[in-house]
């Protein structure tokens, strides 16, 4: 029983392929039959030849004439051929017969291959929709229990052993372990992940087992939003394809017309028999039409949205990756593009009693109790450390904290603040301050004192040293940009809604010369709509929700996966799921490559067209080379656009 069911199923998956083969045996039977003068048993192989190969040529080609009534390339491929048939029955002449199923051999012969090849970038992208598991493990009163991915709502816990697939996003409850993200960021090497942070559906657990708590709906996962994204681009055809499409309409009609012509007219103009006139117009139908330059474009464009999709860069359609070929100006936003968007400790500098260490030790006793960034920024910096967790820590919003760390009251906040507690402030920690604010950092002084929590009055408090935070600039920043110039991008600036100074340091340390700060949203709006009038293809990249009109209104707006809001990551055109700004250069070059290969796909199109066409009124090529140039020639565009599967 299991032969048969797989024989079934080979035959459902490879349908075109078995069909062209009967034809080609039927056919060679066929032509065997005749050339032994076995006319009989040659009418019932060839009609049947007929049949297998050129059936479902004929449905598509019928249904979309009655349908949505316009002329389809597949059906005037069985006119020819049926054509042919009658010609060689007519005049006798049962060679033609023969023509007539090679044509629809080769037809069959070339659809096979051309679905191999489509279905090779549809595996690419698709392999995305087995990248989640279909159940979660979850706790139910402190026992596990498998439930469809479907069931899992908002605040259920999952366990995740090591080897498994994440099957949702979620957040950490316990366990440490590293996750294999490449297939949904494209990163290359596992990311290590521990209690509080997100994981994301379709990453693989490594050695650790993980409880997690899921945050949001299966369905709103990063995961499906992307398979969501991709079923889309592979649906939406770009300009150029519906440009072709249209044109294809039309251009059928032409064929027609000018076939029943060439059909009609010759004899009388320039006295050419019947067999030669219908003939040649038969042989004109096959090599004028237009199948290679309809496959010029979208096998090309969704090779590349595949390519794209493997390497962490989400292309939302074809025209995007054709547009990001053709950008001449790149808008970045600042915060958490050109910068993480999380602030970390940039120096520490004590005065002379104290070291480096001292002051981080004391900032972060009294800081382990705030939940501010820049608290957490000196926590974090202060992780190797030994220092105990201050006690009676009161925050005042906006200026500083104090609390009693080892029988010390300890002071963090800033200059103003820090007065209420010492008698002055050094100067040259005041010059050196002065200078990072400049810079765009923010400052941290750190005092203490000898006395219990307010008494204020004494003053007997010493300034320990300053802390400078700042929003660190990703390290690929600087590189990005200097590919982007290599690339010929005319121009690059930076919008950010930050002060003068800190946009001016970070635009410096990137690499960038034109800076736009204090900006609202409908500032970006303008500043992009400017650009726009002045080089065309404007891209810009964002990742907050106040860069959504921005992202809008470029020609290409480019997000950022991780750190992204969800706003920005709809309203995008293309998505970089790692947040990797180099991946930017990658998309330019992916589109630049796309549209080489369109050009030159056309070019081959358009060229087979005209020679077969000159080759049929000069009377050089009969229907079955007729035949072999115009599929042949499809064959070879389409095999072409794989090209950007590499």
């Amino acid at each position: 029983m299991l032969y048969p069911q797989r024989l079934s199923q080979f035959t459902r998956e490879h349908a075109d392929t078995v069909a062209a083969l009967l034809c080609g045996f039927l056919l060679f039977l066929g032509w065997f039959a005749l050339h032994l003068g076995a006319l009989g048993f040659a009418f019932l192989l060839l009609p049947a030849a007929y049949i297998i190969g050129g059936y479902e040529s004929a449905r598509e080609g019928l249904t979309t004439l009655f349908k949505e009534k316009e002329l389809d390339v597949d059906l005037l491929m069985i006119v020819a051929a049926i054509g042919a048939a009658s010609l060689g029955l007519w005049r006798r002449e049962y060679h033609l017969i023969i023509d007539g199923a090679i044509l629809i051999l080769i037809f069959a012969i070339s659809g096979a291959l051309e679905g191999y090849a489509m279905q090779r970038t549809e595996r690419s992208i698709r392999s995305l929709m087995s990248l989640t598991p279909d159940t979660a493990r979850i706790l139910l009163q402190g026992r596990e229990e498998e439930i469809p991915i479907s069931q899992l709502k908002v605040g259920d816990q999952i366990v995740v052993k090591p080897g498994e697939l994440i099957p949702t996003d979620g957040i950490i409850l316990s366990g440490y372990s590293t996750l294999n993200q490449a297939a949904i960021t494209g990163e290359s090497l596992p990311v290590e992940k521990t209690v509080g942070e997100e994981v994301f559906a379709g990453t693989l657990n490594g050695y650790g087992a993980l409880q997690i708590k899921v945050h949001k709906p299966a369905q709103s996962s990063l995961i499906q939003r992307v398979i969501r994204l991709v079923e889309q681009a592979q649906t939406e055809a770009p300009p150029s394809q519906e440009f072709i499409d249209r044109f294809e309409k039309g251009y059928a009609k032409v064929i027609v017309v000018a076939g029943i012509l060439l059909a009609t007219l010759p004899p009388f103009l320039w006295g050419w028999d019947w067999e030669t006139t219908i003939y040649r117009a038969l042989t004109f139908l096959v090599v004028a039409s237009p199948c290679a330059l309809m496959a010029a474009i979208m096998p090309t464009l969704l090779s590349g949205i595949a390519n794209g999709a493997r390497q962490g860069i989400l292309f939302k359609n074809g025209a995007q990756l054709q547009k990001i070929g053709k950008v001449r100006a790149i808008a970045f936003d600042k915060t958490g593009t050109l910068t993480t968007g999380q602030v970390q400790v940039f120096q520490v500098v004590s005065v002379s009693e104290y070291t480096n260490n001292d002051v981080l030790k004391a900032a972060a006793s009294v800081e382990s109790s705030s939940e501010h960034p820049i608290g957490k920024a000196i926590v974090q910096a202060a992780g190797d450390l030994d220092w105990v967790a201050a006690i009676q820590v009161q925050a005042i919003p906006g200026q500083g904290i104090v609390g009693i760390a080892q029988e010390q009251q300890v002071i963090v906040g800033n200059a103003i603040f820090l007065q209420q507690y010492v008698t002055n402030l050094p100067e040259q920690l005041q010059e050196m301050v002065k200078s990072w604010e400049q810079e765009g950092k923010t400052v941290v002084w750190v005092a203490q004192e000898g006395g219990a929590a307010g008494e204020q009055g004494s003053r007997r408090g010493e300034v320990m040293g300053v802390i400078a935070i700042a929003d660190q600039v990703r390290v690929e920043a600087a590189a990005t940009i200097s590919r982007l110039k290599k690339l010929g991008v005319e121009q690059i600036v930076m919008l950010t809604g930050d002060n003068q100074e800190t946009a001016r340091s970070v635009a410096k340390a990137v690499g960038i010369d034109r800076v736009y700060a204090q900006l609202l949203p409908e500032d970006k709006l303008n500043v992009i709509r400017g650009l726009q009038q002045q080089y065309q293809t404007v891209a810009m990249v964002g990742d907050g929700i106040n860069d959504a009109p921005a992202l809008a209104q470029a020609s290409v707006g480019i997000a950022m996966g991780v750190s992204g809001s969800d706003v920005a990551l709809e309203t995008a055109d293309i998505v970089l799921m790692a947040d990797r700004l180099e991946k930017i250069a990658v998309a330019m070059d992916l589109g630049r490559r796309s549209q080489a290969i369109v050009k030159q796909n056309i070019v081959v199109a358009l060229g087979f067209i005209m020679l077969l066409l000159v080759g049929n009124f000069l009377g050089n090529i009969n229907l079955p080379i007729g035949v072999i140039g115009h599929e042949g020639s499809t064959v070879l565009v389409t095999l072409s656009g794989l090209r950007l599967l590499k």
